[in-house]
């Protein structure tokens, strides 16, 4: 029994260990923030959206759709329309609504009336287009009370204005752009393949090139020619730029593939569902693909030097699968929030941890520049230049404290070692 019982706590010893419970910590902190976030979508649905009315028309059906309006949405009345849409954004406005001059009597005539819907969008993640849908579906019940009326009422109009009595003039008004002629979906449609798509390469390109230099790492100390390395008459410190710089080239390798492949990509959505991307000046230029090169070279680098560090804790190359975990955590987070959230409506506190993760920023950077966000662009690619030269400074110091020989960072113990080999 006391043998099982020394075996039993050996292993948990083993097993409790920094490496072990750190990830799992920060994951529990990251996901418990995130969920108290998107806990309140459900109070978010049964919320009315905030709503600007101008009913110019005054009318029969004109009046049916004010009153649908009032019963489904928190309706500000307004007569003039810049004025309403500045009210609108003061209250957290979702659209100002216009029903045109002459909108029951064209209707009844078989020709559909004018709705003008002037959306304020905010964000252009999955949850930040709730308010908009649940207004979009409001205009569809407006049709089909219409609808209602007309055939109870009306059977010589055609077919095509009974099913269809409203059509819209759409304008949106999203990060200082008027948009026309576009909606919240179909610009988060737009978007999504950049929210969907660009995150997954980037973590694959970071996951695949961290995990190869973790593996390398542990591939040398167990075959023993890292500890050849370093006991033969080289500066540690050109040990370390050697690495480092054999991992910018490929780095600036993958960079520029990673470039190549996004510039393909990006060229065939400039006309996407009809809509000529370019007519709204939604395309990226040199410039903006030179700071979407920068911006994934720097956040390799900073993905290779964290992986050299961690590498550096591997005992083998067992163990060295265990500590591309942390990487994975890093990698998989801002992929799920730049999804879900645009980085403008988000709180502070997920605003500051997802700048504060390395590998967020090139996920950003195509929308970012879209819509000329330079600054989140630029001070991503300095903050993360700064983390990696942080990455490899401690990187330096760990190779100079002979760690990966004697699995410490005491002077004593090193000393000890070198006298004995």
């Amino acid at each position: 029994m006391s043998s099982l019982g020394n075996i039993i706590v050996k292993e948990i010893k083993e097993l409790l260990t920094p490496a072990t419970f750190i990830p799992i910590i920060i994951m529990a902190l990251v996901f418990g923030t995130m969920g108290s976030t998107m806990g309140g979508i459900e109070e978010e649905l049964e919320d009315k959206p905030v709503i600007g009315l101008m009913n110019i028309d005054n009318d029969e059906l004109s009046n049916l759709t004010a009153s649908i309006f009032e019963e489904n949405a928190d309706v500000i009345f307004v007569s003039d329309k810049q004025k309403g849409l500045e009210d609108l954004r003061e209250k957290d406005g979702v659209a100002l609504i216009i029903i045109k001059d002459n909108f029951t009597s064209n209707i009844h005539k078989g020709i559909p009336g004018e709705i003008e819907v002037y959306w304020i969008m905010k964000g252009a993640g999955v949850l930040d287009s709730i308010s908009s849908t649940v207004v979009e579906g409001l205009i569809e019940i407006v049709n089909t009370n219409i609808t209602t009326r007309l055939i109870s009422v009306n059977d010589s109009l055609n077919v095509t204005t009974i099913l269809n009595p409203t059509f819209r003039n759409e304008t949106t008004y999203f990060k200082d752009q008027e948009l026309h002629g576009l909606s919240p979906g179909e610009i988060s449609g737009i978007l999504s393949s950049q929210s969907t798509f660009i995150p997954i390469i980037i973590m694959m390109i970071i996951l695949m090139s961290g995990g190869m230099v973790i593996s390398s790492m542990a591939l040398e100390k167990e075959n023993k020619t890292l500890e050849t390395l370093l006991t033969l008459p080289v500066k540690r410190t050109s040990i370390v730029a050697g690495k480092i710089i054999a991992s910018a080239l490929i780095g600036l390798i993958l960079a520029v593939i990673y470039m190549i492949g996004l510039g393909y990509w990006m060229q065939s959505f400039q006309v996407s569902d009809g809509i000529n991307l370019a007519d709204y000046n939604l395309v990226l230029t040199g410039t903006d693909f030179l700071l979407i090169g920068i911006s994934v070279f720097v956040t390799l680098i900073a993905a290779l030097s964290l992986c050299m560090l961690l590498g550096t804790m591997a005992k083998n190359y067992k163990s060295a699968q265990t500590l591309t975990f942390p990487v994975t955590i890093l990698a998989l987070i801002p992929m799920f929030m730049i999804m879900f959230k645009d980085f403008d409506t988000m709180p502070v506190a997920l605003k500051g941890l997802l700048f504060g993760i390395p590998f967020s920023h090139p996920m950003m950077a195509p929308r970012a520049l879209l819509f000329d966000d330079y600054l989140l662009v630029i001070g991503g690619i300095i903050y993360v230049t700064i983390f990696s030269l942080i990455m490899i400074s401690i990187a330096v110091w760990v190779f100079k404290t002979d760690r990966l020989l004697t699995g410490s960072t005491n002077k004593r113990l090193s000393t000890i070692f070198k006298k004995r080999f």
